[in-house]
């Protein structure tokens, strides 16, 4: 385990270290459902013929915050668990969510973890009994170095399947790094509504720099 502290939002989390904080169902439902019910999945045209997201560069990075994942506990056979609370989309019906921070090339910045469990009408009961059947996808913010977005806080955006690797949209691009930067729809458009300037609906766990 890492010396990092957790913050896992709706339940108890199962790790030494770990600083639990309940947050209200309602903030979830605050997301902004209609704006991203096609998440991360707009194809747009650049002034420089090269998409902000889904590059060869963009997966490799997303690998290394995969294998911070792991070594914190919060992806693989050694996952610890939360108590699932009610989601909505565009992520999971039910959601764990793990606020900490990882090392990655030297750096370190926040992470923000989300397991996003299926399908429509699944309880908390089914979720705990058998997490691997119900998830569906784990999607991640990392704060990467200042400059790497600073209109948006300089979040990575990740939509991890669960064996690690990365979902794409319909277009086939890859959903790792400035993700729908630009569009009226997907991530980064439906956080950057999230009060506090923060580009998080449900804590204020994280602070701005």
């Amino acid at each position: 385990m890492s010396g990092f502290d957790f913050l896992v939002l709706g339940g108890r989390g199962q790790a030494g270290g770990v600083n639990d904080k309940a947050q209200g169902r309602s903030k979830t439902k605050r997301l902004a459902t209609a704006a991203v019910l096609a998440l991360c999945s707009v194809g747009l045209a650049f002034a420089d013929g090269m998409p902000p997201f889904g590059s060869d560069d963009d997966a490799a990075y997303a690998a290394k915050i995969w294998a911070a994942m792991e070594s914190l506990n919060l992806a693989g056979d050694n996952a610890i668990c939360a108590l699932p609370y009610e989601g909505t989309d565009p992520h999971g019906m039910m959601l764990e969510t793990f606020y900490t921070k990882a090392t990655i090339d030297g750096h370190t910045g926040d992470l923000v973890v989300k397991r996003n469990y299926g399908p429509a009408g699944v309880s908390v009961e089914e979720v705990q009994a058998d997490p691997a059947k119900h998830l569906g996808a784990i999607t991640v913010m990392f704060r990467r170095e200042a400059g790497f977005d600073p209109e948006d806080q300089d979040w990575f955006w990740v939509k991890f399947l669960p064996d690690g690797s990365l979902d794409k949209n319909p277009k086939g691009m890859r959903l790792a790094g400035k993700v729908a930067k630009g569009a009226d729809k997907g991530c980064i458009a439906c956080h950057s509504g999230a009060g506090g300037d923060d580009f998080l609906f449900t804590t204020d766990a994280i602070r701005m720099r």
